[in-house]
């Protein structure tokens, strides 16, 4: 399995010398130089693991870090800083941010092939949230918009983080809704809150998970286990 990774950094060198050691360890690498760019990037791809630097103009790591936070799709993965600094005020201002993880500069292969090896299995249940499979089924959605409203749509791909719906063209980005679908096999309905976090054209919508019960987020979790393997 290839981890998708995004790496933002404004040395040249640097993004060089880390695509260079982290795609033979299984992983496909999207560097990036310029960190405003890479802001606009995390709200319109999904990534397994990000590494930021933390000195870099524009924004900063931890800036960037703050705004990877905010995203819809990347607001868990896994963030690595990459920074030159190990004080206590830097580690501590990094978590505040949102930092999973440090490594120290310079970088060496054994020390970033060691650190990528120790967030494997985060990449890995980052990967498995939001592995989309085709699911369709009906769904019902209810929400409140100047009083109940409700409509019957059907999905057209499920993950651990969200589905996508279509004949939803009602339903506008931030609307918190409650969802009733049924997983092949099961018998009892699911009954799930979720919120819209972007449109699909023509009719329609993704939306995330909120708060999953244990028990729901394990029902999904049966279903789409064995389409992803480790």
């Amino acid at each position: 399995m290839s981890f998708k990774l995004l790496v933002v950094d404004d040395e040249p060198a640097i993004l060089n010398v880390i695509k260079a050691v982290v795609e033979p360890l299984g992983c496909d690498v999207v560097t990036m130089q310029d960190s405003r760019l890479a802001a606009e990037l995390v709200n319109t791809q999904k990534f397994d693991g990000i590494l930021v630097d933390a000195k870099m103009p524009h924004l900063d790591g931890f800036e960037l870090t703050q705004r990877i936070r905010a995203s819809p799709s990347n607001g868990e993965v896994p963030i690595l800083m990459l920074t030159g600094n190990d004080d206590v005020q830097t580690m501590r201002e990094a978590f505040k941010a949102g930092i999973t993880m440090f490594l120290g500069k310079p970088i060496t292969q054994e020390r970033l092939t060691r650190v990528v090896n120790v967030l494997r299995s985060a990449l890995l249940k980052e990967k498995r949230r939001y592995a989309r499979l085709i699911f369709r089924t009906p769904v019902t959605c209810k929400w409140e918009d100047h009083g109940p409203r409700h409509l019957k749509s059907n999905s057209v791909d499920i993950s651990e983080g969200g589905m996508a719906l279509v004949e939803a063209k009602d339903l506008k980005l931030g609307h918190k809704l409650d969802l009733e679908l049924k997983l092949p096999g099961a018998v009892e309905l699911l009954r799930l809150r979720a919120k819209v976090v972007r449109k699909i054209p023509p009719d329609g919508a993704g939306v995330q998970f909120i708060n999953l019960a244990p028990n729901d987020r394990n029902a999904i979790q049966r279903y789409i286990i064995g389409f992803v393997k480790s």
